[in-house]
């Protein structure tokens, strides 16, 4: 099988419109700023429309652009800072947690799931579901995964469905001892629930922060949390701002 050259393969006309627009957003443009219309941008820049299109569209994607109906393509604010870790890893819900209860269901978990939570399949489990907001901007969904064996005493807690019953489920978790976490970060697409709560379409890039949380020897609950990656950046703990996106740094305005 032969191999390809990536010297060889010409840069699509349009991922080339898409770096040179960047750098106008940058020089010319302020945040919120609209921009001129399509007709008026493909004759600067001397391209087809339908190439404009396909680089506004990736520049929407990556979070440098907004289109807003009624009102145009404008400059996208830069990316919320979000943390994700803490010196001191704690249990969800703890007095620090900026998380918002949603909901809580017992169901059967995704098969992934039950392998890491070390349940039988087919078993249910906690759902505890939670939303992060920065900004007066929603920027992630959370799903909290509680096998039984984490809450034990939690059917004696008369809890009605909804944030109460996350709550419940989240206060008996922290009666345990945490004995360690790991966390990993990836790259995804939105799912249909979570692109729905998001507010944007299935498929969106998304960041996918998973959270295994250890007690007793064992995995005592997961947590898979999905942030829009074209508002919000994820910083850890004490560290410096550390930008995840592949678009060029922003200046403010």
């Amino acid at each position: 099988m032969g191999t390809t050259q990536l010297e060889s393969v010409p840069e699509p006309k349009y991922w080339h419109l898409k770096t040179v627009l960047s750098e106008a957003l940058d020089s010319e443009f302020s945040v919120g700023e609209i921009l001129p219309n399509e007709r008026d941008l493909a004759a600067r820049f001397g391209v087809a429309r339908a190439t404009l299109r396909q680089a506004l569209e990736q520049l929407e994607l990556e979070g440098r652009l907004q289109r807003r109906r009624g009102v145009g393509t404008t400059v996208a604010p830069p990316r919320v800072g979000v943390d994700v870790g803490t010196e001191q890893p704690d249990w969800p819900g703890s007095a620090d947690d900026a998380w918002q209860p949603v909901d809580a269901v017992r169901s059967v978990p995704p098969a992934a799931v039950a392998a890491a939570l070390e349940t039988g399949a087919g078993d249910p489990v906690h759902i505890v579901r939670r939303s992060r907001t920065s900004h007066g901007r929603l920027v992630a969904t959370e799903l909290l995964y509680v096998p039984d064996p984490s809450v034990p005493d939690l059917t004696a807690i008369d809890a009605p469905s909804g944030p109460a019953r996350a709550r419940a489920v989240l206060r008996e978790l922290q009666r345990r001892e945490l004995d360690g976490q790991d966390r990993a970060v990836e790259l995804g697409s939105a799912r249909a629930d979570d692109a729905k709560d998001l507010g944007r379409l299935p498929g969106s890039p998304v960041l996918v922060v998973t959270t295994r949380f250890f007690a007793g020897g064992r995995t005592a609950a997961l947590s898979v949390a999905t942030y829009r990656a074209d508002t919000c950046r994820l910083t850890f703990g004490d560290s410096p701002g550390v930008e995840i996106h592949p678009g060029p740094e922003r200046r403010a305005s």
